[in-house]
């Protein structure tokens, strides 16, 4: 790609700051044009990270030079993503949104065949697939290693016994948040891109810290319609960590600890490069067959190195019509029927059919 797509991102908070800027600066065929944000503060980071690039105040701003950008990215607050994208397809530009896509399966459709009318990218940004843990699952089930799963638990854990306060953990339904649609966005996911649709979804979603007042610690339970089952917690109440991994299926099961170092290394500031992504070999997960991999059970498996800036080179493919959609808003809508059932389970008590 000759010249590079310029791009424009519309949040510099968490996500936009540590996830979205360094991955997109760090993909060849993109660069940062523009970051928007109001803040003054954060301003001063961005122009601090990425001497050239543009800031705006506001998305209006940003939209107001739509012919001078080839992609918007939106990492605002969830419930900011559909009238942005809306507005940001509208005015001829592909769009990459942090997930979740919307606050609804319908609102997530709707914005799919805005961007399918408009012939224009719609992504959207599930960077947990791309973990290492879970491409190195993807790779033993595509071996057969474990034979038929049968059992797939997936944990999402952390211990954060005070609230911190902010849009994430606002009990308002408008804000969308709430561990549910955070953290649980990222598990279901990887739940179904792994064994496919779910039949039945049952859930708990409980308030716990006390000041609290969206959804903080969850449990998801899937049954999949090809026989396998999820069970996906999510939550910031747990004090002993269980494995982020526990798959058991008919010849073996795979056990896997401790998050993928990624997240970690963006926060620190580092950016991708020569073993990008890896980790060392005492963090290896671990396949076997009657024996606990804590005591020595089992035979470690090498992980293979994760990759968040795959996503980002998939994006940059698909605008020069060299490759697919790595994530498409159907997917992420088809992700959103199983919250929104989630959510009516923990609230009615009752397992729910799709």
């Amino acid at each position: 790609m000759s010249t590079p797509l310029r791009v424009g991102l519309i949040g510099y908070g968490l996500a936009g700051s540590v996830f979205h800027a360094p991955l997109i600066a760090a993909t060849e065929g993109l660069v940062l044009d523009t970051v928007v944000t109001s803040n003054p503060e954060r301003q001063r980071q961005a122009r601090d990270a990425f001497p050239d690039v543009t800031l705006a105040a506001s998305p209006e701003e940003l939209l107001a030079r739509a012919g001078e950008l080839d992609l918007v990215v939106i990492a605002s607050p969830n419930k900011t993503h559909v009238p942005l994208a809306t507005a940001a397809l509208t005015a001829g530009l592909p769009v990459v949104v942090d997930k979740p896509v919307a606050g609804t399966a319908a609102e997530a459709r709707t914005l799919a065949a805005l961007a399918e009318d408009r012939g224009l990218l719609l992504s959207v940004f599930q960077n947990r697939r791309w973990d290492n843990d879970f491409l190195t699952l993807r790779a033993l089930l595509a071996d057969g290693a474990l034979g038929e799963v049968r059992r797939f638990e997936s944990r999402f854990e952390r211990w954060r016994p005070k609230p911190k306060g902010g849009w994430r953990e606002s009990g308002d339904p408008a804000e969308i948040g709430g561990l549910l649609y955070d953290l649980g966005s990222h598990v279901v996911d990887q739940a179904l891109v792994l064994f496919g649709p779910a039949a039945e979804v049952y859930a708990e979603a409980d308030v716990r810290r006390p000041g609290a007042e969206a959804d903080d610690d969850t449990f998801i339970a899937l049954t999949h319609r090809r026989g396998a089952r999820s069970h996906l917690y999510v939550s910031a109440t747990t004090p002993q960590l269980g494995p982020r991994f526990r798959v058991l299926g008919s010849e073996a099961g795979y056990v896997k600890y401790g998050l993928d170092p990624q997240e970690a290394a963006l926060r620190e500031g580092l950016r991708p490069g020569p073993r990008w992504g890896a980790e060392p070999e005492e963090l290896y997960g671990r396949i076997g067959a009657g024996e606990s991999p804590l005591t020595g059970g089992g035979t470690p498996v090498k992980t293979l190195p994760g990759d968040y800036p795959a996503y980002y080179t998939a994006v940059a493919a698909a605008l020069a019509g060299a490759g697919p959609n790595p994530v498409t808003a159907l997917e992420a809508a088809a992700a959103l029927d199983v919250l929104e059932a989630a959510r009516r389970s923990a609230q009615e008590k009752v397992t729910v059919t799709l």
